[in-house]
């Protein structure tokens, strides 16, 4: 590789930290031959649950230069989104609205695309290069490239894990047609320690390294567009947007530090929100509240749906009020959770009532079920 080259990732380098990136590697863009075969192997088993993009662009994820036949390179960037406390102590106060960490703040899409953007532009400019730019923009498999760019290494949980920043860190690529010097790739070092694995509430992982998405958390509660599954409602408790539980266990966080980057930390009106503000917003109030975060992508209605089961798990009857109010609800994912939230709060006779005025105009049959369950 020329001494020039050398030179151009130098200040690459030099550049990216400037701009706020806090971990730095290259791959080849041929460096994970094993991803098709992976890929493959959990699409059969079902494991990607309704997530059917993943199916649909197996073929172009497993390799960048199915995506770019001219891709020669990639180059990972992390940014470290450490919290400023510990995520699982969100988990003992019923009456919170626990948001997951990554979404506590200023959606990092529109953070990381930036300054991607300008990294790329000085590559581009330096190596007479083309250069495409990607934050889960474009199905490249970011952890285990980044795992062969000796930015971390893929854990059991099936996310990055870095050995300066723990379980936290966003990931950006720049594919380029330049072939630029490779860095070492990073050997796993989870060893013996089965935390993340031991700490799921619906036993996620069929095994170290593998997860089914259908019974993760945070996958239903994002990305599922159903009624969350009655075997899934009381382990998710207060849960009402993703799930940290097994990245936040994990002993290599011990080195990690807070997010330095501004944008990216905790908004303290997202991470201290209480389930009965959130049960109170309507549309508009949750699109203004929610604005330039991830949470506000989930839409109202399923977000309302998430908060409706932490409500049925709080124990709180002081909510069975804004409960009730959404029986009426447009969207029958609402009404559905709204019923089984009410199940679990409310006193028999005020559930009776509510029963008979709700069944005499309930018109969807999932819906109706839930009275029944």
């Amino acid at each position: 590789m020329s001494a020039e080259r050398e030179r151009v990732v130098s200040e690459l380098q030099t550049r990216a930290k400037a701009l706020g990136f806090d971990a730095f590697g290259i791959a080849a863009a041929d460096a994970r031959p094993d991803l098709g075969e992976k890929l493959e192997s959990a699409i059969a088993q079902g494991w990607h649950g309704d997530m059917d993009w993943l199916a649909e662009t197996k073929v172009r994820r497993a390799d960048p230069r199915v995506l770019w036949p001219d891709a020669k390179s990639v180059i990972l960037l992390g940014i470290n989104y450490g919290p400023h406390e510990d995520p699982m102590d969100r988990l003992k106060d019923k009456g919170l609205g626990n948001i997951s960490v990554y979404a506590q703040s200023r959606d990092y899409h529109d953070v990381v695309k930036g300054k991607l953007k300008e990294l790329a532009g000085l590559l581009a400019r330096r190596a007479d290069a083309e250069v495409k730019v990607f934050v889960d923009t474009a199905p490249i498999m970011e952890k285990p490239l980044a795992e062969a760019a000796g930015i971390g290494w893929q854990g059991k949980h099936s996310v990055l894990v870095s050995r300066e920043f723990g379980s936290w860190l966003f990931l950006g690529a720049i594919l380029t047609n330049a072939e630029l010097p490779a860095s070492a790739p990073h050997a796993e070092s989870c060893g013996s320690c089965t935390r993340c694995l031991d700490v799921c509430p619906t036993d996620a992982f069929p095994a170290p390294f593998r997860l089914d998405a259908r019974k993760c958390l945070a996958y239903l509660n994002n990305e599922h567009k159903g009624q969350i599954p009655l075997q899934y409602r009381k382990p998710m408790g207060n849960r009402v947007f993703g799930c940290d539980d097994c990245l936040a266990v994990c002993p290599w966080n011990k080195f990690a530090s807070r997010a330095r980057e501004t944008r990216l930390q905790a908004k303290n009106a997202l991470a201290h929100t209480r389930l009965a503000d959130l049960l109170a917003l309507d549309d508009a109030a949750f699109r203004t509240f929610f604005a330039g975060t991830p949470v506000k992508r989930l839409g109202s209605a399923r977000f309302l749906r998430n908060c409706l089961v932490a409500a049925g798990n709080s124990g709180d009857s002081g909510l069975v009020g804004l409960v009730s109010g959404h029986l009426e609800h447009e969207s029958p994912l609402v009404r559905g959770m709204a019923v089984w939230a009410a199940r679990q709060l409310a006193p028999e006779a005020t559930l009776a009532g509510l029963r008979r005025r709700h069944v005499e105009i309930e018109t969807d049959s999932e819906v109706m079920a839930e009275w029944t369950m």
